[in-house]
């Protein structure tokens, strides 16, 4: 009986999202009335247990504090300032202001991991001058999309730091591991929009105006703007990856930094601090409640005997290891459509992670693997989470037809990157193995 009811809690979860009721308040419900129909009184305990566990994880910490560094950055205009750094570069390369887009959405996926925010702020800078330059409308909803996306597979990410403790994983190996298969995806982003540029030169135009700068102008605009930003980066990743410091400590340093950098642009105010704090302790909120309900479900799931039904069910399916982890994989893709990421991170990967590694799957490459899925699902129509962040900022002149046709050839590019993955694993474990040390 008991794992029936464990099934039941996944298409009942379903009912209360699809009926418009709030992501953690519908897995808290479900958690609540499931655990109470299994355990009578004894449930009330069982999640008040959970809300300590949420509240004293140390890992989660970073959360606001990697948010907050996303704040500061957009909010003080230290992002706009790194949009025309690296313009100043880009400006007479085929497809220039696309490129200057991936490029910031790298650099900004690598200074605060924060999704949403790095494909609003991208959007925001670069959309009006692309649209000035007559750039086709599905190559800026694409690009916007894609550069907004790798704030999921860039390390430092959100996503990570909540992935990382629900798959008893560690946090700096998983960052060290989506180092690689990152980088390539934003290369592969790089090469796709110079290369369609060259071949398709109409969709867009080489800007005509030349900047005016001198060599030395163009250095020192890039010293001023990088170099700190480079600074703040290495003190947030470079420090988690050499073991110097904890991902807490490191995003600690982090948000001091960004006070830090917006002091030295003179872009620092009371105001925005508390824009800042304000968006940050709102955005924690959301995501740390997500968090505790995604806990609760996950736990009376397993105490119901859910996981023991869905390995006889993959057994009855005859699916096992391969088989078995491209089910969970189709499963996080399809999830991804109606989801948000780490709603799907803390419903799924309690379920995925006994399971893959009962069959010898290495939980440092699967977590990296189930990443990307989610990635591409997040960039793929109808229901794409990025179109709707798009929508959100976008000129009426750009439709969601051009938005829908825009991201599919990076789905494409997403793919080929899951693909090398899959093909060589090294990609994700060489560092971790390199890196030894201490792991958090």
């Amino acid at each position: 009986m008991s794992t029936y009811l464990g099934f039941a809690m996944f298409p009942a979860l379903m009912v209360f999202i699809l009926a418009g009721f709030p992501i953690a308040f519908s897995m808290i419900s479900v958690a609540l009335v499931a655990g109470f129909f299994q355990f009578g009184d004894g449930i009330i305990f069982q999640l008040l247990s959970k809300l300590d566990d949420v509240a004293t994880n140390s890992v989660l910490a970073a959360v606001p504090l990697f948010i907050f560094i996303g704040a500061m950055l957009e909010r003080s205009g230290i992002a706009e300032r790194l949009f025309d750094a690296v313009h100043v570069w880009t400006r007479r390369v085929p497809g220039g202001l696309a490129l200057s887009a991936v490029l910031l959405g790298t650099i900004f996926a690598a200074a605060s991991g924060v999704v949403g925010a790095t494909e609003t702020v991208i959007g925001m800078l670069a959309v009006p001058i692309m649209m000035k330059h007559a750039y086709d409308k599905s190559l800026i909803s694409g690009t916007i999309c894609a550069s907004g996306s790798l704030g999921t597979v860039i390390p430092p990410s959100i996503t990570v730091i909540i992935l990382g403790p629900v798959a008893n994983v560690s946090v700096g190996d998983l960052f060290a591991g989506l180092l690689f298969p990152g980088l390539i995806m934003a290369g592969l982003f790089m090469i796709y929009v110079v290369g369609i540029a060259m071949f398709r030169p109409s969709i867009a135009p080489r800007e005509e105006e030349s900047s005016g700068l001198s060599l030395a102008e163009k250095l020192r605009i890039t010293f001023v703007a990088l170099v700190p930003t480079m600074a703040l980066i290495f003190t947030v990743l470079g420090t988690i990856l050499l073991g110097i410091a904890t991902p807490t400590e490191a995003a600690a340093c982090g948000a001091v930094g960004t006070i830090v950098l917006s002091l030295a642009y003179r872009r620092f105010s009371l105001r925005i601090l508390w824009n800042s704090l304000q968006r940050t302790a709102s955005i924690t909120a959301m995501i740390l409640l997500i968090v505790l309900g995604g806990n609760m479900f996950a736990g009376v799931f397993f105490a119901s005997g859910g996981m023991v039904g869905v390995q006889s069910l993959l057994s009855f399916l005859g699916l096992e290891g391969a088989g078995a982890v491209t089910a969970i994989f189709i499963l996080a893709f399809i999830a991804g459509f109606l989801l948000d990421l780490i709603s799907v991170v803390l419903i799924l990967i309690p379920l995925a992670m006994p399971i893959v590694t009962s069959y010898g799957v290495d939980p440092i490459w699967f977590s990296v693997a189930f990443l990307i899925v989610l990635q591409t699902s997040y960039l793929t129509p109808p229901m794409a989470p990025s179109i709707f962040y798009l929508r959100a900022i976008a000129p009426p002149e750009i439709t969601l037809r051009h938005m829908y046709r825009g991201v599919l050839p990076f789905i494409g590019l997403q793919l080929i990157t899951l693909l090398l993955v899959v093909l060589f694993p090294e990609l994700v474990l060489w560092l971790p193995e390199q890196m030894g040390g201490p792991s958090w």
